[in-house]
């Protein structure tokens, strides 16, 4: 049962971090922390590294914290939400900055109807240089109409 329940709890919290991220999108890079994310929105870039990857580091402190609670306490749904946050950060990472914004060359061949749709979202997301009026702040489930053609 305990198998069961850590599978659970990865899942739940694998899918709880494509709400937060939306969230944290929409309400947060496009608000008052807009000055770290406005950079990604720019066409050209000074550096490699934008001051919006400091949004992947908060995360990965969050997955740690998981991790730390479950080897030094007694609570051992750290341990599947741990690793539900850093699978979801993995999923992000190589869709968003690999598959869609090619940081490294990578899957640039991929044109399957999920692709192509993701990829449409997030076009419409960057058609916006400004932190208002933003559209599809989500990453792997994007609204249906961008799988049309």
């Amino acid at each position: 049962m305990h198998t069961v329940f850590w599978i659970l709890i990865f899942l739940g919290t694998y899918c709880f971090m494509e709400f937060m991220a939306w969230f944290t999108h929409k309400y947060v890079m496009h608000g008052f922390l807009w000055t770290l994310h406005k950079d990604h929105h720019k066409k050209d870039h000074d550096s490699w590294f934008e001051r919006n990857d400091a949004f992947f580091i908060f995360y990965a402190v969050v997955s740690i914290a998981f991790f730390l609670l479950w080897k030094y306490t007694s609570f051992w749904a750290g341990l599947p939400i741990g690793i539900g946050i850093f699978a979801y950060g993995l999923s992000y990472f190589i869709v968003h900055d690999i598959f869609i914004h090619q940081r490294f060359k990578l899957f640039r061949n991929a044109n399957n109807w999920y692709a192509k749709g993701v990829r449409r979202a997030h076009k419409m997301h960057h058609k916006h240089l400004d932190k208002e009026d933003g559209e599809c702040f989500g990453m792997l489930i994007v609204p249906f109409k961008y799988f049309k053609k």
